[in-house]
Parts: structure tokens; sequence; C-alpha cells
């Protein structure tokens, strides 16, 4: 199968899904994380989450404000930070 084929074969599967015809194979949600509950938890500053995160200041604000979701990556580590709290220990210290 040329890359072409394989491209078109993914968009037909692709809008298959979106009209309900088929089932997406696989589906990962996450529960939208309580920032500040879990900086408050951890009893850190929001500086000191957003090093550790690697992201900026603004970017936990707006978390922490509800005016933006963390998703993708930032979603899966807010999940084992709050499953897990050392694990936030281990993230600050690299």
């Amino acid at each position: 199968m040329s890359f072409f084929e394989e491209l078109q074969a993914s968009l037909q599967e692709a809008v298959d899904i979106k009209n309900g015809v088929n089932p997406p194979a696989n589906v990962s949600r996450y529960d939208i994380a309580d920032v500040k509950a879990i900086r408050e938890q951890l009893n850190v500053s929001q500086i000191e989450m957003a090093k550790a995160l690697g992201t900026s200041i603004d970017t936990i604000k707006s978390w922490e404000l509800k005016r933006r979701n963390p998703t993708g990556l930032a979603a899966k580590v807010l999940a084992t930070i709050q499953a897990n709290p050392a694990f936030f220990l281990e993230l600050s210290a690299h």
C-alpha cells in the first residue's frame, strides 16, 4: 500500500468515525485536573509549579482560573501528580 493509499484509508476511517459508521478504536480521556488544588496540596507556588512542569506562570494561572484546560502530556502529568504527589518532587529535581 502506498503512502497516498494509507493516507486516504486513514481519512476515510476518520470520516466513518465522525459519521458514526465505526466507533473509534482507542479513546483516552483524562479528568480535568484542579491545578490550584494540586498546587495547594503540594504547598508550592505558581512559579515552582510552572518550573517543574516546564511551562509559564501565565499557563498555570490560566489553568487555575479555568480559562484553559491542560491537555495532552500536561493532563497526563497532572493526573500522575494527583495520584502520586511524590512524582512532583522527581519532576522538580530536573
